[in-house]
């Protein structure tokens, strides 16, 4: 399929993450957000990789008999990783403090588990970005915590944001991905769709 033919398809972007919305918008793409609470839980013997494709296909499953014949599913999983341990979203501001003392001064992960669908197929990948952190002091997680939204974010922190510009020193992989779509990756599976 070429761009022409997956412009008139009926993309909806199963996630209420506006960083998604905005970076498959990049894309040039019209898509609807639809939005289905999923519990997200898991087997914690799973590897990142696993939790995020295992996420990815569990939200899209929420999704099956809401999606029409003509509309291709597209549902994501981001989670940080640490030393192999899963960091999720902080549950408090404390919490969002010490997850960032954590990251401070070390390389950490970004998997994003991704799973399209429509009516005849289903498709889930995962992508790996590596993060390296610069060391963060007290008042710089301070000043970071009060002034930018870290609560809705695993790993409590926007890679696109201030700590990702003034603290990220370099990162392998995709810049994309870290924002939670891996949109070089869902734009090639959309074309054989």
């Amino acid at each position: 399929m070429q761009r022409d033919s997956l412009i008139q398809k009926k993309i909806i972007l199963g996630s209420q993450s506006p960083r998604r919305s905005y970076l498959l918008s990049s894309l040039a793409l019209k898509f609807e957000v639809r939005i289905i609470d999923v519990v997200e839980d898991f087997d914690p013997e799973l590897t990142p990789e696993e939790v995020v494709l295992y996420l990815a296909e569990l939200k899209s499953k929420a999704y099956l008999s809401d999606i029409k014949q003509d509309e291709i599913l597209i549902c994501a999983d981001t989670v940080v990783s640490l030393n192999g341990q899963i960091i999720g979203k902080p549950k408090n501001f404390s919490h969002a403090k010490s997850i960032l003392k954590g990251l401070s001064n070390r390389c950490h992960d970004v998997y994003t588990g991704v799973c399209i669908m429509n009516a005849e197929k289903s498709v889930r990948f995962a992508d790996y970005t590596e993060v390296e952190m610069m060391p963060l002091t007290e008042s710089e997680i301070e000043f970071y915590l009060h002034n930018y939204e870290a609560m809705d974010k695993a790993g409590a922190y926007g890679i696109q944001d201030w700590i990702g510009y003034a603290k990220v020193k370099g990162i392998k992989g995709s810049y994309a991905n870290v924002m939670g779509l891996p949109v070089h990756r869902v734009y090639q599976e959309l074309l054989s769709f």
